[in-house]
């Protein structure tokens, strides 16, 4: 198949490279003139993902550069640049996966509906897990799912990607798939956060499990199922984001832990760190929906600079319910 991926960032660089090792024809697009070149000359992304050979049936371009037809298109991008990135599609009925983990600056949509309220002919499906791209590129084991409402798609899509080294499930669950995608990246900060201010496994430990309850709070009333968030792109994808230097939220919330500043913290990281405008857009449909999300509020409030790393956690030991109660708040939810 012909593939459009647009990004060629780790993420859409990793993603190319899977699919052409699949045997498809990959049109990967990024912005940056200067970096597309360099891909071309070297078969390599010296910037964001250095030491993997970009395979030749991956075509470099720009995304302003006039569009050819393609059988599916991968949103690969940063979730604030989804707006330019959609008027390049072109087709009927186009395939549009999203690979772009957060949610839409302003308005707080779920991507999907964003691309399907400017693309009405859509067939929309998304993929995540816990697939961080230096590992994916390196051929590490891991699994990623592919949900859309039709069944058919998702299996179609999963086909692309299934590979010895990256196994696809399938799930019908869209909106749970995308919101657990998008929650994580503030919880990956969160927990940077903690590391940074020298806290031990204990706190890890402690602070991931109320994270996972506070995604499911959040997650199911933003149209997730909870088996969603228990699974690969919920838990998953939230413990290798939580935990891996790779990762960039972690990263970035580890700077923040050791007191730099947001824009020293993300001038290290170096790309866009997806869980810092998403913190924002969270903890607002949190308030609307009016779900208590103290991780979200208290994270949102450290990135911004309104609470100092230490006084933020302080603040939500306080806030945290003394009564746990996971099962008994949710079992309607688990039942059905």
């Amino acid at each position: 198949m012909r593939i459009t991926v647009f990004g060629s960032g780790s993420w859409g660089t990793a993603l190319s490279i899977i699919l052409a090792r699949n045997g498809h024809d990959v049109a990967m697009l990024g912005r940056n003139p200067e970096e597309v070149e360099s891909i071309l000359n070297h078969r390599e992304n010296l910037q964001y993902l250095p030491g993997f050979a970009i395979p030749d049936s991956v075509k470099p371009g720009l995304i302003s550069d006039p569009t050819e037809a393609s059988d599916a298109w991968i949103l690969a991008v940063p979730t604030v640049s989804i707006p330019q990135v959609l008027p390049h599609i072109v087709g009927d009925s186009p395939i549009i996966i999203v690979a772009s983990k957060g949610l839409i600056p302003g308005s707080g949509q779920i991507i999907s509906d964003y691309v399907q309220d400017h693309i009405p002919s859509a067939q929309v499906a998304a993929i995540s897990g816990p697939n961080l791209a230096v590992e994916i590129a390196r051929g590490v084991p891991t699994l990623a799912v592919v949900a859309s409402p039709d069944e058919q798609l998702a299996e179609r899509i999963a086909l692309l990607f299934n590979c010895p080294k990256y196994r696809i499930y399938i799930s019908d669950d869209l909106r749970g798939i995308e919101v657990a995608g998008a929650l994580k990246n503030v919880y990956g900060l969160t927990a940077g956060i903690a590391d940074g201010l020298g806290y031990g496994d204990n706190t890890k430990g402690a602070l991931l499990s109320r994270a996972l309850y506070e995604m499911v709070k959040l997650g199911v009333p933003m149209g997730g199922r909870v088996d969603t968030f228990f699974g690969i792109a919920g838990v998953g994808d939230l413990f290798a984001t939580a935990n891996s230097k790779l990762s960039r939220n972690y990263r970035c919330g580890f700077a923040l832990g050791q007191g730099h500043s947001l824009e020293r913290a993300l001038d290290e990281v170096g790309q866009i760190v997806e869980g810092v405008p998403t913190c924002e857009v969270a903890s607002a449909r949190a308030r609307v929906l009016g779900v208590n999300a103290p991780i979200i509020e208290c994270t949102y409030n450290v990135v911004m600079g309104r609470l100092q790393p230490r006084d933020g956690v302080a603040l939500l030991m306080e806030k945290l319910p003394r009564r746990e109660g996971v099962l008994s708040a949710l079992e309607d939810s688990f039942k059905s």
